[in-house]
């Protein structure tokens, strides 16, 4: 008989270790156990013994029985001190009213949940905080805000570049699920580091790690507490932790607020999936049976019609649809994997000039990247354009990762003739206007040492502003409008002479001949 107890006894130990599913980090199965430093459980040596029903009513006794659900996990991992405040309360009650929003928030984060509940209890972080795109961004990967602000984990631009989120033409791994939750967590372990308490880093997440410092020195200085409570702060940050604070309290006790959560099963959404070929969105969306829509859900990084291999190396896809993925891609044999490709502009143009050369309507280059009007295409951009049956190569690492599109203005320039002063000169003249001689000769037909006769009405073509106020001091004919390439010498028409009629538009771009287009 004491056999029989002893073995059953091992094996309830055994199970205890094991049954949450979180490893050696979960509690000890007795109460006088004894644990280490980072609360690993050391169990006994020695013979067992029963333990009386007082002990096995101890908070510290493992819980047996696996999460239920998803919302089960988390509140089995809540470590952070509960916040009471008017604020809590008011925040509980615009929730509670709004069970509409909470239930599209709640189905939202069902894709992404699970990950960053493991991502939480592998760091022994408290799992509060598993709740926080609820208030960030309501679970939304797409969510950019007024500051510029992206992606459900809401990163700057800035912040996001010292996480290592890479912000190029192709991808904005602020919103990527996978990077964007590894530096939300990241910064959140650095910010509980600097401050020792969770809701000031909290705080600092939301307003600032150095405004949050300068508020503690502020208290400090005036002999005043330090805690979230008692610091000054913004509205906004005011409200972070009591809205995060709701939430929790809604999760802990959905019935006491009249609210149903949406069941989350306590497995993984998504598998991650090796790209091996720079592979069109709409093609991977079919070889793994999903609609487009869930696909950009799971992978909301990519924000061009094609996936780079070199830049995302990973896609994540639906757990039961990650086989089938790999089934139809290994036997695609239709063609192209990939539709488009990356081209380095080489040297300053026209958004025309771009498309003409990558076999592109201007209105489509313009559209799939987003260019402005009234830009020009700086040298060294990169455009997505269509990818050639001959083009078997896939887009290099560096493109990949370095990508980017800049622009400058196209200067508006108008035909203006101003009349020449005693001793005037083509070279005086382009002094004058700052524009160049050999482009004042050639408007006027004249030799780079011509010099002009008092009173002669000499041709030069200015910005539109300087040729207004030129036309206040000497008079202006109706003149040609032409847009040329900021910096250099102002462009003449193709055609014709510096007589080429009125409302003629020119676009001129760097090193070639302007292309003309009717107004």
């Amino acid at each position: 008989m004491k056999f029989l107890l002893s073995a059953c006894l091992a094996a309830m130990v055994l199970l205890a270790g094991c049954a949450t599913g979180t490893g050696p980090a979960t509690s000890p199965a007795f109460p006088d156990t004894n644990t280490t430093s980072s609360g690993t459980p050391v169990y006994p040596n020695g013979p067992l013994t029963p333990i009386t029903s007082g002990r096995a009513n101890s908070q510290s006794v493992v819980q047996l029985a696996p999460p239920a659900d998803m919302w089960d996990r988390i509140r089995r991992g809540f470590k952070m001190p509960n916040l009471e405040s008017d604020l809590v309360r008011d925040r509980e009650q615009w929730y509670a009213s709004r069970p509409d929003y909470i239930q599209r928030m709640t189905e939202r984060s069902n894709k992404y949940i699970f990950h960053i509940v493991e991502e939480l209890e592998r760091r022994n972080m408290p799992t509060e905080l598993a709740l926080l795109p609820y208030i960030e961004s309501a679970f939304n990967p797409q969510a950019v805000s007024s500051a510029r602000a992206a992606g459900m984990w809401q990163f700057m631009p800035a912040t996001g570049t010292d996480y290592d989120l890479k912000q190029n033409i192709f991808r904005d791994d602020r919103r990527d699920v996978l990077q964007s939750t590894r530096a939300a967590l990241d910064y959140l372990q650095k910010l509980y580091n600097m401050f020792g308490d969770w809701q000031l880093a909290l705080a600092a997440y939301n307003w600032g790690e150095g405004s949050v410092g300068r508020a503690i020195a502020k208290n400090q200085k005036a002999g005043l507490p330090t805690t979230y409570s008692d610091l000054t702060m913004p509205a906004e940050t005011r409200l972070y932790v009591p809205k995060l604070q709701a939430v929790k309290n809604i999760v802990a006790n959905p019935q006491a607020f009249n609210t149903e959560l949406p069941l989350i099963a306590n497995h993984p959404y998504f598998q991650t999936v090796t790209l091996t070929r720079d592979l069109d969105v709409a093609l991977a969306a079919k070889l793994a049976d999903v609609r487009i829509e869930d696909f950009r859900a799971l992978n909301p990084a990519a924000h061009k019609p094609v996936l780079l291999a070199a830049g995302s190396p990973q896609i994540l896809l639906p757990w039961d649809n990650a086989a089938v993925f790999q089934r139809n891609f290994e036997a695609f044999s239709q063609g192209q994997y990939a539709s488009w490709t990356a081209w380095t502009v080489p040297g300053t143009m026209t958004v025309a000039d771009a498309a003409q050369r990558s076999g592109m309507s201007e209105t489509d280059l313009r559209a799939i990247n987003n260019i402005p009007p009234r830009m020009l295409i700086k040298t060294g951009s990169t455009l997505i354009v269509p990818r050639s049956a001959k083009v078997q190569e896939d887009v290099a690492a560096l493109v990949a990762d370095t990508g980017h599109l800049s622009f400058q203005p196209e200067i508006v320039t108008r035909r203006t003739t101003v009349k020449a002063g005693r001793n005037d000169s083509v070279a005086s003249i382009a002094r004058r206007y700052s524009v160049s001689a050999a482009n004042v000769a050639e408007w006027n037909d004249v030799k780079p040492t011509h010099a002009f006769p008092r009173g002669y009405g000499v041709v030069v073509y200015l910005p539109v502003r300087a040729a207004r106020a030129a036309a206040v001091g000497t008079g202006v004919r109706a003149g040609t409008v032409v847009k040329a390439k900021r910096g250099g010498g102002v462009v003449r028409p193709a055609t014709g002479s510096a007589k080429t009629p009125a409302k003629a538009v020119v676009k001129a771009s760097r090193g070639g001949s302007p292309s003309k287009k009717k107004r």
